[in-house]
């Protein structure tokens, strides 16, 4: 266990960087701490590797991710990635996000419902 409790999806990010009202009440009803967040690999590259990026936004999403745990992609993560796909329509990037928080048995914290629906399925044990 890596004491990681949350996994924050790109959106949920993007939603504390800008202050968004639903995102920090949601951190503040749960309590967050950072040394409970983790982020996925494809989470920093879709914040840093956003065409357009200014060097002020840059270096602000630097020091945000540097506070959480970054979560790399490992062969567990890859075969339920594999899963994922196989049993549904999913982009490459969401799946990855997914698997990497259900194999690290933490909760994905996300702005996108379908992902989240996906989430609840794959907590589901099998029939």
């Amino acid at each position: 266990m890596n004491g990681i409790k949350y996994l924050l999806d790109t959106n949920f990010i993007l939603g504390i960087l800008k202050c968004n009202p639903d995102v920090l009440a949601n951190v503040a009803a749960r309590r967050i701490r950072t040394d409970e967040c983790g982020y996925s690999v494809i989470t920093r590259m879709e914040l840093l590797g956003f065409h357009g990026i200014t060097k002020a936004e840059d270096t602000v999403i630097r020091e945000k991710l540097a506070r959480l745990v970054r979560m790399p992609v490992t062969e567990d993560i890859e075969d339920e990635v594999i899963h994922l796909r196989q049993i549904r329509r999913i982009k490459l990037p969401d799946a990855i996000i997914a698997a990497t928080a259900y194999c690290n048995d933490a909760e994905l914290l996300t702005l996108d419902t379908r992902l989240l629906t996906i989430m609840d399925h794959m907590n589901v044990p099998d029939q």
